[in-house]
């Protein structure tokens, strides 16, 4: 039997916080302490954890997991707690300077993004009632509620295809993938929820569209933002949202760049397999970030909790060179993004599909036969 990993390292999100803390007492360079670990500190770690290609047992007892799952079901009343002390505080605190305040925002939207709206993936995947709706209330903490929908209505289904906005296309660099997927993910995910509906024999605006729900949540998030920080403090809101927004895009960005399913006619595609995800192996980000970097089986298998994902060598799913944290910094600059990436989607063409020789359709986001 393949052991379980254990959980404590997962929890190591919940030494962010009180970086938070820090940066809001004393303010000045420690408000760096925030982004900074997220990115350069599970760099530096990864460097010195390595990989780690281990495969836990796939079916292991639910009942194993608790202390996994534990780590996602705590960490809403946690953000939610530090975002309301930041927007009574941080507004009326006479020691930090315009620039302070923002920054300790963007600070609080890249944890948002990088563990908020990670852990509202885990949670929205699950059956139970109590863990969906921590997502949902995660995600309106950023305002992006809509990805609930987006993502399992669209992403996971139309995942490699041009019906699916957050596959970045070959040579598509981030600052032109960011703004389209602002633009195209919000009516594919309303359109998606109103199919749903349709197939039930219910109207778009029957009261289980979760778009309701959506507005609902995100109104109220607004409204406390202004009744705790008053206009200055809503502004600082809008920033951490917007930032961790952001922050959630250079995940889908660099996830399944360049990477597409085999069009089979008729606007039918192959099978989700593991080949259609970039995978990572590295230690310590995969526990940042409770093994998102393992995304090859958790397209293939998108009911399995994260401490069961499994990774896959490389002749089944293409492998990036270094954890998400370098990954998203390096997709911020789109010469080095493309010098690292570009020659890996062509080899992996050449491995996957030795066949196909017109990829222009597929760089372009185009149904191939139509093209």
């Amino acid at each position: 039997m393949r052991p379980i990993p254990s959980a404590l390292p997962f929890w190591l999100s919940l030494a962010l916080p009180p970086l938070a803390v820090v940066g809001l007492v004393y303010g000045g360079w420690t408000i760096a302490l925030l982004p900074l670990s997220t990115w350069w500190l599970f760099t530096l770690l990864d460097a010195l954890t390595g990989l780690n290609q281990n495969n836990p047992d796939p079916q292991a007892e639910e009942t194993a997991l608790t202390w996994h799952k534990a780590v996602t079901l705590v960490w809403f009343p946690i953000q939610f707690t530090l975002l309301a002390a930041m927007l009574w505080y941080v507004p009326q605190a006479d020691h930090l300077d315009v620039g302070e305040r923002v920054a300790l925002f963007f600070g609080m939207g890249v944890v948002a993004g990088t563990i908020g709206i990670n852990y509202s993936h885990e949670l929205m995947h699950q059956k139970s009632r109590l863990e969906r709706w921590l997502a949902d209330l995660l995600l309106a903490t950023v305002l992006y509620s809509h990805f609930r929908s987006e993502h399992l209505r669209v992403h996971h289904i139309h995942v490699g295809t041009p019906r699916d906005p957050v596959t970045a296309r070959y040579n598509e660099g981030f600052h032109r993938f960011f703004p389209r997927v602002l633009l195209q993910c919000p009516p594919s995910a309303w359109r998606a929820e109103v199919a749903m509906l349709a197939r039930k024999g219910l109207p778009w605006w029957h009261r289980s569209n979760p778009f309701w729900r959506y507005a609902v949540l995100q109104a109220t998030m607004l409204v406390i933002a202004l009744a705790l920080g008053r206009w200055s403090g809503l502004g600082l809101f809008l920033i951490q949202a917007f930032t961790a927004i952001w922050q959630l895009e250079l995940v889908n960005y660099i996830e399944h760049y360049g990477l597409t399913r085999r069009h089979l006619g008729n606007g039918k595609y192959e099978h989700v397999l593991p080949r259609h995800s970039w995978n990572a192996e590295h230690r310590a980000s995969n526990w940042l970030l409770i093994n998102l970097q393992r995304h090859s089986d958790h397209h293939y298998k998108p009911d399995r909790r994260f401490p069961l994902l499994q990774t896959y060598p490389s002749q089944q799913a293409p492998q990036l060179p270094f954890g998400y944290p370098l990954m998203t910094m390096a997709a911020m600059v789109p010469p080095v993004w493309k010098r690292l990436m570009n020659r890996r989607v062509k080899d992996w063409r050449r491995r996957h599909y030795p066949d196909i020789t017109d990829w222009h359709p597929y760089n372009k986001g185009l149904n191939p036969v139509a093209a």
